[in-house]
């Protein structure tokens, strides 16, 4: 009988301390997957020294920077007016596409969630041929003073 009360006592032990064991192991697992869930990811979108026509961008302006970032939102069927920037710029587009026009009549369609790097003294439009307002964040590597862009009202839309 101390023999059956000993081995029911060893069986208890094991299983106890399997199940212990267990959710020890579970709570550490779920702790990680928690962590690991909360951790900070990065994705690079774009690097480049081109803007999206191709074109090599300038070298840095000498001077103090001043580093500006708009928000920007283009209702369904806007064009914007012929312009130019003066400075490096670039952004991501967050809802929407947007067609970049250059005076030379090529284009790029920037889709949702894509990065653009805008042309640098050259002189171009955008449009918004779709269906939903384009939400576009832009940042600019500009100094005190400097426009953001140059309007060109004497060219006429199509």
């Amino acid at each position: 009988m101390k023999q059956i009360k000993n081995w029911v006592l060893a069986v208890t032990l094991v299983i106890c301390g399997t199940t212990v064991s267990l959710m020890t192991s579970c709570k550490e697992a779920k702790a990680q997957e928690e962590t690991s869930a909360q951790q900070v990811q990065s994705t690079e979108l774009i690097r480049t020294s081109q803007s999206w026509d191709g074109v090599e961008l300038p070298d840095y302006l000498q001077g103090r920077p001043e580093l500006v970032a708009m928000k920007y939102v283009f209702p369904a069927g806007k064009k914007l007016g012929w312009h130019h920037h003066p400075v490096m710029n670039y952004g991501i587009l967050v809802q929407g596409e947007l067609t970049i026009i250059g005076q030379d009549g090529k284009e790029k369609t920037v889709h949702e969630g894509e990065p653009v790097v805008e042309m640098v003294n050259t002189i171009h439009h955008g449009e918004n041929r779709g269906k939903k307002d384009v939400i576009l964040y832009m940042f600019y590597l500009s100094q005190k003073d400097l426009p953001l862009a140059v309007q060109h009202p004497e060219i006429p839309l199509e």
